[in-house]
């Protein structure tokens, strides 16, 4: 019998893991991506070989999008379609800090229906199938059930704080807090460790697809910034913006942005 997409994904995931274990907190080469785009390090392109091998073989129909990977349109006209961020956090992992990810998914016409987020230097692995629910090494977990603004737990940036992005002068008086990597933010938000999380700045897929599902299925809500849904395997594969949180929070939290 064929494995199903989630084990591949956890399979490739834990492979991947391995992999970058060998070069975290070590010398190996890091150089910076054209255009201001950010670090890259032999372990980021060590990741996305063999994810690529791994998954590619497995699924030869399936499409391919990933950070380290040049982008072929050809993708579109799968039905399936790998949406993949080997490293994600890769100034963390230069910088010896532990909450760098791997965030692994599977869309099908534009809808996330497989997702892996491994920590793996924090033995954490977050994973959902459409309609199983969600996952953190194996055990259930849910999202937060937090319903008021003013006493809410937010991952966010600074920028996001700035007036010009709420209807009000200024954000919420919500409680701000922060993690390098999107993955591993959208991952606490479906752990219920964190009520809700902000990015409204332009947003890649593959920071985000792994995520999406895993903060659905643990039962919260996730949406652009203007509260559309989120589709994947989009011709420019970014996203406006995400808006994450509990299910009792999103629309309220959404209300408070002026981009709404």
């Amino acid at each position: 019998m064929q494995e199903t997409d989630l084990s591949l994904l956890i399979r490739a995931g834990e492979a991947a893991g391995r992999i970058a274990k060998g070069f975290f907190q070590s010398d190996h080469q890091i150089w910076e991506k054209p255009d201001g785009a950010g670090p890259v390090t032999e372990a980021d392109i060590a990741v996305n070989d063999l994810l690529e091998q791994t998954l590619r073989s497995a699924r030869p129909e399936y499409g391919w999008l990933s950070e380290e990977s040049t982008d072929n349109a050809a993708r579109q006209s799968s039905e399936h379609v790998f949406i993949i961020d080997p490293i994600d956090g890769t100034r963390s992992f230069i910088e010896g800090a532990k909450t760098w990810a791997h965030s692994l998914a599977i869309a099908r016409n534009g809808e996330i229906t497989a997702a892996v987020i491994l920590l793996p230097v924090c033995d954490l692995l977050y994973s959902a199938a459409k309609g199983e629910g969600a996952h953190l090494n194996g055990a259930r977990i849910a999202a937060s059930r937090q319903s008021q603004i003013g006493t809410s737990q937010v991952l966010a940036t600074k920028p996001t704080l700035e007036s010009k992005h709420w209807k009000a002068d200024g954000a919420p008086d919500f409680a701000r807090h922060h993690r390098p990597s999107l993955a591993y933010r959208l991952a606490l938000i479906a752990e219920g460790k964190f009520d809700a999380m902000l990015t409204l700045r332009p947003s890649w897929e593959w920071d985000i697809a792994a995520g999406a599902l895993i903060t659905t299925e643990a039962g919260g809500r996730i949406s652009d910034k203007t509260g559309r849904a989120l589709r994947f395997n989009g011709l420019d594969p970014r996203l406006n913006g995400v808006v994450a949180a509990g299910a009792q929070l999103h629309r309220p939290l959404l209300q408070e942005l002026a981009s709404a």
